[in-house]
């Protein structure tokens, strides 16, 4: 049995890895500040350790014992990021290398890293492919793009996943996970908020694409962790491996809208509002190299990620 530590453990996609872990024989390890995870979603067979990523003694003491490393904890904010630049790069890239710090003093030597489809910025390909310009436009991508860099100098074996939109929820045998943001800046559950007193706004309906709104990809939360558990067996000695996730097909806002409206069995109330400075058309990506380097492809559609967003939110 592998013993794994688990950065960010108690946040949604964080909290949906350690139970998967865990249900595969892992034994799992959880670090977490609690800034903005919750501790009742930790899985109660894993080991919960209180702690940040500024603290490198507590970080060495949570790493003892384990034998590689699934790194999700830091800020993911955008607007905030943009606010507060030098808390994102302090927390992120200064945290991420004090975890470097500590898996040096223990020898450990693999992690997964939880970047982000933001290092890209401004896409020139669709779909985006690992080799496209990384070039993000706001701190919080820059920070994720420094800590993909730090790695690579590093030497260590390393996977960093860059993920588009994560949607959906699991149900674990603790309950349900899913996503807890305050304030809500994702689509789907915004959809699924909208009221006539406060409707969905569709920010631009005049973009170049199918249906004029803009297109996104999303992946499915379970489907996403599933990666995460094939990189741990793709880690190759020295080799740091970047890897897109997402559906590699993409939906359109209206399209989100369309299966909601089945899922939920009412209309979606929306406006049409203009376009947002600095989002572009289309965000869809290449999942070409996860295919053939992890041997993964996502398997939830867009209706299992409303649903099963729905479902935890009647629980």
């Amino acid at each position: 049995m592998s013993r794994i530590l688990v950065t960010g453990g108690a946040g949604y996609v964080g909290s949906t890895a350690v139970a998967l872990l865990v249900e595969r024989g892992y034994e799992v390890v959880v670090f977490d500040d609690l800034s903005m995870g919750h501790a009742d979603a930790v899985d109660p067979r894993a080991t919960f350790v209180e702690g940040s990523l500024l603290d490198p003694d507590a970080l060495r003491n949570a790493l003892a014992g384990c034998e590689a490393v699934i790194h999700f904890a830091g800020k993911s904010l955008v607007g905030e990021s943009v606010e507060k630049p030098d808390l994102y790069h302090h927390v992120n890239v200064d945290g991420t290398q004090n975890l470097l710090d500590a898996m040096a003093i223990h020898g450990i030597d693999r992690i997964v890293f939880s970047s982000s489809a933001a290092t890209y910025g401004q896409p020139v390909d669709d779909p985006i492919t690992e080799e496209s310009l990384a070039a993000p436009t706001n701190p919080y991508g820059a920070s994720k793009l420094a800590i993909d860099k730090m790695i690579s100098a590093s030497g260590i074996s390393a996977i960093s996943l860059r993920y588009f939109n994560v949607a959906g929820a699991y149900e674990s045998s603790n309950g349900w996970l899913a996503e807890r943001h305050n304030p809500e800046t994702h689509l789907i559950p915004l959809v699924l908020r909208a009221t006539e007193a406060n409707p969905l706004k569709i920010f631009g309906t005049d973009w170049d694409t199918k249906d004029g709104t803009c297109i996104r990809d999303y992946v499915h939360v379970v489907d996403l962790i599933e990666a995460h558990i094939l990189a741990l067996g793709a880690l190759k000695p020295h080799v740091h491996e970047i890897v897109n996730l997402g559906s590699g097909g993409g939906y359109s806002v209206r399209e989100v809208i369309s299966v909601a409206t089945k899922v939920l069995g009412r209309a979606v109330p929306a406006v049409e509002s203009p376009r947002r400075a600095g989002d572009p058309g289309t965000l869809v990506a290449s999942i070409v190299k996860a295919k053939s380097l992890l041997g993964w492809q996502p398997t939830r559609d867009l209706e299992t990620m409303i649903s099963d967003t729905v479902k935890s939110q009647d629980r």
